[in-house]
């Protein structure tokens, strides 16, 4: 078995195709038996198994790599939001001869269905007619199971954002515990993680010469178990890369000597008081004598699972360690001990080619639902059918997103020509199609082409950001590539309009003016959304994000450009209530700055912590995790009771009248009461006699009547005109 990872990576479609290549493209791929028997198969190569709807379409990850693999010659069938409650659904296509491919869907199947209250959404958008219920929760986990029940001996491999964000022990917002990998829980053989393209198509090829799935060892982008330590291997543990200070282990009464999980205190490594970190049985190896240590030979210890599980400071520790190991081009394996298990996390996938990119992408997509679902309306089908995918990555590293550990921080761009032809495909293939482009974009909409100047400094490098504090001097900034291209696009004939709808980076576009007076003057259908997150500092240096004066520039050329171009268009920023080191004054400061410049937000957004996120592993551990973690280093502020976070929301919307007895409350306890009354210079207005006008009162007429706290949770509730309590 051959642990090291390729130092090169194959051509995606350099494989000789599979023999079934001769049945040829299918419509849609089948969902059931009777599908199958129109194009004359008798089984599946492969059954690819998702919480979303089906849609032929390259925005969702199931279609993609259903296309990928056709286009190597397997059959596919998918099998779309199976009922989880029995394995009957499961076998709707028989057995695979293959193997199970698992995903939750484009969304993480807990995020899907909770809100960041944790309270259940009533939709869900990638559901026909938006249905919510329709996939369990923690559904690889459970699909993975029930595929097992189904057919017992096929392997299952699990993907997909839901599986890549656990693939390692993770905090668990939604039972505030940190949980095992998933590829424990699930029971499945393999876990593939980021984009898969690499990792599936290598994978189906070696089992379809025969290769058992417990063979398939040191696939980059993959996670499987280890029985121990290949022999050629060096570990090297993680507290020699970031040391988390002294380690707080509880005694044990009835323990008369450590455990073997546990740090032995009687260890001669034992320095100044700290506790010697030994996580599990296995010690490190060292080079032989003379030699120089080899990085493709080389695997970080972390700590395990059950270190990690009881210590906040060494789930920061091992959070740390595991994304300085993102870059593909110098990543190391890591290793996990799960109990008695070992679970080893090879490194990243080669990102793809621009080559490679066009191939994933010109595949054949009816870019329709399946035809099962009528004439049911799909919500994310809707915002996304007239979009196209330009890149994938992003180098911005804000600490709350997971695109970094999902997709990496290189961008990966398709050309133009590539570009061009989906354009021209959904002009004369869609019938919903009006000549309205929705989005050429991305995870950001302007990182289109940009990458580092020198290749080698971009292997090297482990900075989590490229733009944050500052833009790297290594970065090229160069938007005319992206210039071109939206003027080549708007050029194709029979398109009206084409707008970006994607995130923007605008710090980023300060570097190029051009490229803002030519989204301004074209691509701009009246509002633009931006997110500066924040307008404080603390806030946003735990964010990664820059300082609002970024945002004030990108203002004054956004207006300057919208009057030369006679348009009245408007910005649209977005912020988080309730990150890691804020403050309750910070929020109380951004609600001034929105009450200054004349924003009332609509919807707010609050932190979630997702699994894997660096700003998850400031909230599970109260530390600043962009810097050296120890139980000395000092806590930041983490918004996490519910009071808290319910009141930095209403710091985000002080406009409405729900909000204000919260605001005035605890306006006065910051002891900031001038900030209540009725004057333009007010946040929120006092309490008024009914029909009493305000300076800043809202179109509607407010009736305010007594109020009484009351209730264990202190919440405020208002008297109505029949005494009736109602929570507000």
């Amino acid at each position: 078995m051959n642990h090291s990872p390729s130092p090169v990576a194959p051509y995606l479609f350099g494989h000789r195709k599979y023999w079934a290549q001769r049945f040829g493209v299918a419509p849609q791929q089948p969902t059931n038996a009777d599908e199958m028997a129109v194009l004359g198969w008798d089984s599946c190569d492969i059954v690819l198994v998702t919480g979303d709807a089906y849609i032929d379409h390259p925005s969702f990850g199931m279609a993609l790599v259903g296309r990928l693999l056709e286009a190597h010659g397997f059959r596919v069938g998918i099998l779309p939001q199976p009922d989880w409650r029995d394995a009957e659904d499961f076998k709707a296509l028989g057995k695979p001869n293959l193997f199970f491919g698992v995903t939750g869907g484009n969304m993480d199947s807990m995020v899907n269905r909770y809100t960041s209250d944790k309270k259940i959404r009533s939709n869900d958008a990638y559901t026909p007619d938006g249905v919510a219920g329709k996939r369990p929760d923690r559904a690889v986990t459970v699909y993975t199971q029930r595929c097992r029940e189904a057919f017992k001996d096929v392997p299952v491999i699990i993907g997909g954002i839901e599986a890549s964000l656990r693939r390692i022990a993770h905090y668990d917002y939604w039972s505030d515990t940190v949980k095992r990998s998933v590829l424990v829980d699930s029971k499945a053989d393999l876990l593939v993680y980021g984009n898969a393209e690499r990792q599936i198509v290598e994978i189906a090829h070696r089992l379809a010469k025969g290769e058992a799935i417990a063979e398939v060892k040191g696939l980059r982008g993959t996670v499987h178990f280890v029985k121990q330590i290949p022999v050629d291997f060096v570990v090297k543990d993680s507290t020699e890369i970031d040391r988390p200070g002294a380690l707080a282990v509880p005694a044990n009464p009835y323990q008369e000597r450590p455990a073997c999980d546990e740090p032995d205190p009687s260890s001669p490594l034992v320095q100044e008081g700290e506790v010697a970190l030994r996580f599990t049985r296995t010690l490190p190896q060292a080079p032989p004598a003379g030699e120089k240590q080899d990085r493709t030979k080389t695997v970080i210890r972390l700590p395990s699972f059950e270190f990690v599980k009881n210590d906040p400071i060494l789930y920061a520790h091992a959070s740390r360690v595991l994304h300085g190991e993102t870059n593909p081009g110098n990543a190391r394996p890591l290793v996990q001990q799960h109990g008695n298990r070992e679970l080893w996390i090879n490194p990243p996938p080669h990102p793809l080619t621009t080559q490679e990119m066009d191939g994933v992408y010109d595949l054949p997509y009816s870019r329709l639902p399946h035809k099962t679902y009528g004439n049911a309306k799909i919500p994310a089908f809707e915002m996304i059918q007239h979009s196209v995918n330009i890149l994938r990555g992003c180098f911005g590293g804000c600490t709350f997103c997971s695109i970094t550990e999902h997709e990496g921080r290189i961008i990966q761009s398709r050309s133009e020509a590539s570009i061009i032809r989906e354009i021209e495909a959904i002009r004369d293939n869609s019938p919903a199609f009006t000549g309205h482009i929705s989005d050429l974009g991305g995870p950001t909409a302007n990182m289109y082409r940009l990458a580092c100047k020198d290749p080698k400094i971009e292997t090297a490098c482990r900075r989590p950001s490229c733009v944050y504090p500052g833009i790297c001097s290594n970065l090229n900034t160069d938007h005319a590539p992206l210039i071109k291209l939206y003027r080549r696009a708007r050029a194709v004939p029979g398109i009206k309009k084409i707008v970006i709808a994607s995130g923007l980076r605008y710090d980023l576009a300060l570097e190029s003016p051009e490229y803002i007076k030519e989204l301004v003057t074209h691509h701009v259908g009246g509002y633009l959304k931006i997110a500066p997150e924040h307008t404080e500092a603390g806030p946003l240096s735990k964010m990664m994000k820059p300082g609002i004066g970024s945002y004030d520039r990108f203002k004054a050329l956004f207006d300057q450009y919208s009057k030369e171009a006679g348009k009245e268009q408007y910005l649209i920023p977005y912020f988080i209530a309730a990150h890691p080191g804020t403050t309750d004054k910070d929020m109380l400061n951004l609600a001034l700055w929105l009450k200054r410049n004349g924003f009332r937000a609509d919807q707010v957004q609050a932190f979630l912590p997702s699994p894997m996120a660096v700003a998850t592993a400031m909230y599970h551990s109260g530390k600043d995790t962009l810097k050296k973690v120890s139980r000395k280093t000092d806590d930041i502020d983490i918004p996490k009771s519910f009071k808290q976070r319910r009141l930095h929301k209403a710091f985000l919307r002080y406009h409405d009248p729900k909000n204000w007895p919260l605001l005035r409350e605890a306006l006065k306890e910051m002891g900031r009461g001038d900030l209540i009354g009725n004057g333009k210079q007010h946040l929120v207005p006092g309490i008024r006699l009914q029909g009493q006008p305000a300076a800043d009162a809202p179109p509607h007429t407010l009736r305010v009547f007594k109020t009484q706290r009351t209730g264990l949770d202190g919440a405020r509730t208002t008297l109505g005109k029949r005494g009736k309590s109602i929570k507000i």
